[in-house]
């Protein structure tokens, strides 16, 4: 052990760690009376840490309060504290109580953007933004395409459209190709007011369920009817599971070929990424690289079978090396992708696990909608939690 380590767990044996409700940890100076503050990821505020770059004795010493050793018949046993963190109940509380009405001003504001399409001849077409006011509010509220109808009159009435659409003109607008595009602008756009809040992100996909059932299964297991199933890739913040890009494939869509776009779509967003952490799935030269192009650092996890090779990707060594000499820093990174499974969860749980729309273009655009609502729902809670300002225009 290096002498950084031995002061480190002297500092935890004498209980000068704390934990404190932002977030971190305080860690009593050994010569003075001041403190110096320890992040979740170990990163310290002390001299030794800033200027050395290195893991100073107060980031030691954290790690060690979170490890007890305990004495069993076996040996000895290494227990890890559970870090909890203490719910803003009261922030809590006022965003779900504002939830549903918030939300309709801010979807209002949100689509607001959404140039209306030239027309020179012709009936005149239903607006667009106000068609997609009223698809991403069916989706909100998981209603029947008749029965939403009558959010439709009810936001007629609040004056927050100007005319309330059949029932069927929403579903023909999720059947629009047209549509796809829009709606990520809308992600994106949902997202950027916590770009100044989020800089880690995480990256993985999840499965939703349709009311299709796949033929091919059926006759050649001679087995019961399989639901068919479309998957979602997302990108999302590890601070707030807000989603800044989201892309749609079929149930067999590979996840490591959308690894680049979700990252380079987070980038032009606005986003400053700084870490992307990704599970074994991901590991590949390529996506490594296409961090690294943003100005970010990929966490990874290497498969078992990988070699250090570069192959022209430098990071790809430089990232092998750390990960073979430094696993525990490594994973400590790496662990923020549990977040994007919290993301997923959140979504599932709020606005259903799975799609009701019939054909692949519908069931995309309405997936898209579940993740805007999603968005929007973020936003309210961070407003205030966090005080964040929602402008859409600027």
């Amino acid at each position: 052990m290096e002498m950084r380590q031995i002061r480190g767990m002297e500092i935890a044996r004498q209980k000068q760690v704390q934990t404190q409700k932002d977030g971190g940890y305080r860690v009593h100076s050994q010569s003075g009376d001041g403190f110096y503050h320890v992040s979740e990821d170990f990163n310290c505020t002390c001299p030794d840490a800033q200027f050395h770059n290195r893991t100073c004795k107060h980031a030691f010493a954290v790690r060690y309060y979170l490890k007890t050793e305990i004495d069993t018949p076996q040996g000895k046993v290494v227990k890890e504290k559970r870090i909890s963190r203490p719910q803003a109940w009261k922030a809590y509380t006022q965003a779900q109580n504002s939830e549903v009405k918030m939300f309709d001003d801010l979807l209002k504001d949100l689509v607001n953007g959404i140039e209306e399409p030239a027309q020179d001849r012709g009936r005149p077409r239903l607006s667009l933004n106000e068609s997609v006011f009223c698809a991403i509010q069916k989706v909100y509220s998981q209603l029947s395409s008749r029965r939403a109808h009558s959010l439709y009159k009810n936001a007629e009435g609040k004056e927050q459209i100007g005319y309330a659409p059949n029932y069927n003109a929403v579903n023909k607008l999720l059947n629009r190709a047209d549509l796809t595009p829009i709606l990520h602008e809308l992600i994106t756009l949902s997202a950027l007011p916590l770009k100044a809040v989020e800089t880690d992100f995480a990256i993985d996909s999840s499965g939703f369920r349709t009311d299709s059932f796949g033929q091919y299964c059926e006759e050649k297991y001679k087995i019961g009817r399989q639901h068919q199933w479309v998957k979602a890739h997302i990108c999302t913040g590890v601070k707030t599971n807000i989603i800044t890009a989201a892309e749609i494939t079929d149930e067999h869509g590979g996840d490591s070929p959308q690894f680049a776009p979700l990252v380079a779509a987070t980038a032009q967003g606005g986003f400053n990424m700084v870490e992307v952490s990704a599970d074994k799935a991901y590991s590949s030269r390529d996506n490594y690289q296409a961090v690294k192009d943003v100005g970010g650092r990929a966490f990874i996890p290497f498969k078992s079978n990988a070699t250090g090779k570069s192959k022209g990707t430098g990071i790809w060594r430089k990232m092998f090396l750390y990960f073979q000499l430094n696993q525990d820093e490594f994973y400590q990174h790496y662990h923020k992708r549990s977040n994007v499974e919290s993301t997923n969860s959140m979504v599932k749980a709020k606005f259903g696990d799975k799609v009701r729309s019939r054909n692949a273009v519908a069931r995309e655009n309405e997936l898209l909608c579940k993740f805007i609502a999603h968005n929007i729902v973020v936003l309210i809670h961070e407003s205030f939690e966090l005080g964040v300002k929602i402008d859409f225009c600027s």
